[in-house]
């Protein structure tokens, strides 16, 4: 379903075709040892989250996955692997995002920074709490996906 909406260009008058995409994010399982980062987010919604955010315009999901995750957590990371892509139009309340989700190891001291509030490591194996959007689907499918070494 295709969905836009026209404006009018405020010189001429002309009536433009406006488009309502699905914004690309990504998410990133940030690896330390035996044990996973995950951010406590300081802006709605509330809550624990994996460290991610919005692709800019011009940047690679790859490079907004790094960027992401030293902004967030001061951690730098090497991406192992592609977890998945995330599309459903409900897995964020505040529109619709298409999220493509890494894994990748760490390097460095965790400290929370830009939209993390905290930064907590914990084994994901054990994750019992609930998190923000689709991420505990997406940790589902990383031990999944780790457990086969990276591969489908």
């Amino acid at each position: 379903m295709t969905t836009y909406k026209f404006i009018t260009c405020p010189k001429c008058g002309t009536k433009i075709k406006t488009y309502s995409n699905p914004v690309p994010t990504v998410d990133i399982i940030i690896e330390l040892g035996n044990k996973i980062v995950l951010i406590e987010r300081k802006n709605p919604p509330l809550g624990l989250a994996i460290p991610g955010g919005f692709v800019d315009y011009g940047e690679t999901v790859e490079d907004a996955a790094i960027r992401e995750a030293m902004e967030e957590t001061g951690l730098k990371v090497r991406l192992k692997y592609l977890i998945g892509v995330y599309s459903n139009p409900a897995r964020d309340a505040r529109m619709h995002t298409i999220s493509t989700a890494f894994a990748a190891s760490g390097s460095g001291h965790p400290r929370a920074g830009d939209d993390a509030a905290a930064v907590k490591i914990v084994k994901a194996e054990n994750m019992d709490q609930p998190l923000c959007f689709d991420h505990a689907s997406i940790i589902r499918d990383y031990l999944k996906k780790k457990r086969r070494g990276g591969c489908e």
